[in-house]
């Protein structure tokens, strides 16, 4: 489990292919300072898992259905990447609940720069629209942000904004965002839960667990 505050920007420094996946090697110092072969790490919103580390890079194997799921599919070497460790479970709360599962992928329609927001349109898959609501929360690339407006229920494509602030900008690879991106994203638990309740009839639901 994750919030989706991100620690720290790594660099992949290696893609190896590895069956119908590919062996990802990520330099980031600070998410290896204490992690251990079966650690959890989020790169870019993905949750992976430690399977080689030196001093200051890790190594995770990246199955098929990951990278056709998410951006990691279009990660090349020198590529920047939003990383972030499990949470531990004395840490603050500081974002959101975020499990590094993607639920699929939007691409940057549009950035508005301002004197000092920035405001980023994000195309989103009509199944995940019910799932974004006006100052909710969504991971995007792995980074803990409230929604700032999304599309009419009617619209036929779907999309949401974010707004940036500077310290989000600096810290993370969202200021380098431009138009045409494809950007991972994962919605809301929350929510997720209540629409897989609701797809059920009330009379097939057991009140309190029991029968």
């Amino acid at each position: 489990m994750f919030t989706g505050i991100i620690e720290e920007r790594g660099v992949v420094t290696a893609i190896e292919p590895s069956g119908d996946g590919v062996r990802l090697t990520v330099r980031s110092p600070l998410a290896v300072s204490d992690a251990r072969r079966g650690d959890s790490i989020a790169i870019s919103g993905v949750c992976l898992t430690v399977t080689d580390q030196g001093a200051d890079w890790f190594t995770a194997d990246v199955m098929k259905q990951t990278l056709d799921m998410s951006s990691l599919g279009a990660f090349e070497i020198g590529a920047e990447v939003n990383v972030e460790r499990a949470l531990a479970a004395h840490a603050r709360l500081g974002g959101h609940i975020v499990q590094g599962h993607v639920d699929g992928t939007g691409h940057v329609i549009e950035v508005r720069p301002g004197e000092q927001w920035r405001v980023i349109r994000v195309s989103l898959p009509a199944d995940l629209a019910p799932l974004v609501v006006d100052k909710g929360s969504i991971s995007l690339q792995g980074v803990s942000l409230t929604v700032s407006a999304v599309s009419p229920a009617e619209e036929s494509e779907p999309w949401f904004e974010v707004s940036l602030i500077p310290e989000t900008l600096d810290k993370t690879t969202l200021g380098a965002l431009r138009p045409g991106d494809r950007v991972n994203l994962e919605t809301d638990i929350l929510a997720r839960h209540v629409q897989r309740l609701l797809a059920f009839r009330p009379d097939t639901i057991r009140e309190g667990g029991s029968e």
